[in-house]
């Protein structure tokens, strides 16, 4: 059994609230139980912290190193700007996946570049909430191999 760290940035918190018409209706709570389910199936544990602050999800990536197999790391806004959060998971060796619940790319240009995709294994962007089952799985079909 592995431990799978799943990391949500800011304003992920108001999932299920905000813009549904763009992130769906399904809670942050939701989504981590989605998630938590596919790792539990597939024989591996899983924990999750949102945070609207960058030092605190930097400082998860760093408590990380040497203690969870993977993180997947849906960095919301993060994605386009910060640096130090993709520095952080080029200094963690285990797999990671960059998650987002709609396609950035066909979203406003300021959301096309992303400072956290040339540090992880793959993305999984735009399918809602079953990016939480597929990034889950993708994991643990890295971990199988």
């Amino acid at each position: 059994m592995a431990t799978i760290l799943l990391l949500s940035g800011p304003n992920l918190n108001l999932l299920g609230e905000r813009e549904p018409e763009v992130y769906g209706t399904a809670t942050l709570a939701d989504l981590v139980e989605v998630a938590t389910r596919t790792a539990v199936a597939r024989g591996h544990d899983l924990e999750h912290l949102q945070s609207n602050h960058e030092g605190s999800l930097i400082d998860a990536i760093h408590a990380a190193r040497g203690r969870c197999a993977a993180i997947i790391v849906n960095p919301g806004a993060f994605t386009h700007y910060a640096h130090a959060i993709g520095d952080a998971l080029a200094a963690y060796d285990g797999v990671k996946i960059e998650l987002h619940l709609s396609n950035p790319h066909a979203r406003e240009p300021w959301r096309h570049r992303s400072v956290v995709s040339s540090t992880v294994t793959g993305v999984i962007a735009g399918f809602g909430a079953g990016g939480y089952r597929l990034a889950v799985e993708a994991v643990a079909d890295r971990l199988a191999e």
